[in-house]
């Protein structure tokens, strides 16, 4: 896998149920996420009560962009064995993990941009969301380790 994501018309086992693996890891993200803020509502003198959705959207972040950056996928993502490349065929640095995850995050907190990625998800050859084809990335299966 040089140069290029795989191509989907002939290595379509990259692909293969990615759409329903990246739910999946996103539930676990999602119940990760959510351990993690509550974890750290102490540290906020428990003033983060008042505006927990946005300490979760912040923790959430940071937790995205770390992980992505640190192994091409979140905690969620490696359980279900899959992880994110770009458009070379490479995993992600940390500059493309937080652009990434900005978009993700963006697009997920609006309701047209979530359906358009489900919907682009679910029908497209690579299974891209709608942030991933803005960026050329795509989730994949995990290859074998040679």
């Amino acid at each position: 896998m040089t140069n290029a994501l795989p191509d989907p018309d002939y290595h379509a086992e990259f692909y293969a149920d990615v759409p329903l693996k990246r739910l999946i890891a996103w539930l676990v993200d999602t119940l990760l996420i959510v351990l993690l803020t509550v974890l750290v509502l102490p540290f906020t003198a428990f003033t983060g009560l008042f505006y927990f959705p946005f300490l979760a959207m912040m923790v959430g972040f940071v937790y995205r962009v770390l992980s992505v950056a640190g192994a091409s996928a979140t905690p969620g993502m490696r359980l279900m064995a899959i992880e994110l490349r770009n458009a070379r065929g490479e995993r992600l640095d940390l500059p493309q993990a937080a652009l990434h995850t900005l978009l993700f995050t963006v697009f997920f907190s609006m309701m047209l941009p979530q359906v358009a990625s489900l919907a682009l998800m679910l029908t497209g050859p690579r299974a891209q969301g709608l942030h991933d084809l803005m960026l050329g990335t795509a989730a994949i299966n995990r290859p074998a380790a040679v």
